[in-house]
């Protein structure tokens, strides 16, 4: 009895990663092969810097904070430790925000807690 093969299925997975290998460069783009482990390569670095992207954007957060914090005279962890012990439900996503683009505010906060 002759082997059976799924071309059908073959051919549908192999265009999905094609498509999703579209507008990467040289023969990432168009060879199977290249183009399959280019994908999967692709794919773990997503993945990883999903979970990097939130520490990355903490940083960016305690760093706005620490120097509108600092303007006033306090550092970040004498800011943080007051916020938290006056019960200010503030996160510093929304802190930042505040140090960066409504100083006024972010001193009304620093004034309330010293």
């Amino acid at each position: 009895m002759p082997r059976s093969v799924n071309a059908v299925a073959r051919r549908a997975r192999r265009k999905k990663v094609m498509k999703q290998a579209k507008g990467f460069f040289g023969r990432r783009k168009n060879v199977w092969t290249v183009a399959k482990n280019a994908v999967e390569k692709a794919m773990q670095y997503a993945y990883r810097d999903r979970r990097n992207k939130k520490r990355s954007f903490r940083a960016l957060w305690i760093a706005r904070i620490n120097a509108g914090a600092r303007l006033h005279g306090l550092s970040y962890s004498q800011f943080m430790g007051k916020v938290k012990a006056n019960d200010i439900e503030l996160n510093r996503k929304v802190l930042a925000d505040l140090a960066m683009n409504h100083p006024a505010a972010f001193k009304a906060i620093v004034e309330k807690v010293k």
